[in-house]
């Protein structure tokens, strides 16, 4: 994480690996549906590199660099469940004859 101050905003920059590209980009396209509720003051970057989603904010304040980095881990936290719990079975698709 990397964390710097460039006149008056903060950047927060998080790199989250994942097992495959697939994966993380799984994970970007869901995290990015939500957009930011303050997007005056909180601007959100999210790309993929591989098999690492890369997450860059920029914020107003330190405390909002908190608080979107927090929210930010939380979304990533049940995205990575849910494809522990589900990923492989949703590729596999329903088995044969069922509907």
């Amino acid at each position: 994480m990397f964390v710097s101050s460039e006149s008056q905003w903060h950047t927060v920059t998080m790199r989250i690996p994942f097992a495959s590209e697939k994966h993380a980009s799984i994970a970007k396209q869901v995290i990015d549906v939500d957009r930011e509720l303050q997007p005056e003051v909180v601007k959100r970057t999210l790309t993929v590199e591989e098999n690492i989603l890369v997450a860059t904010f920029t914020t107003l304040t330190v405390r909002l660099a908190r608080l979107t980095s927090n929210a930010f881990l939380e979304n990533v936290d049940l995205v990575v469940r849910t494809i522990g719990e589900f990923g492989e079975d949703a590729e596999r698709g329903p088995p044969s004859g069922s509907r």
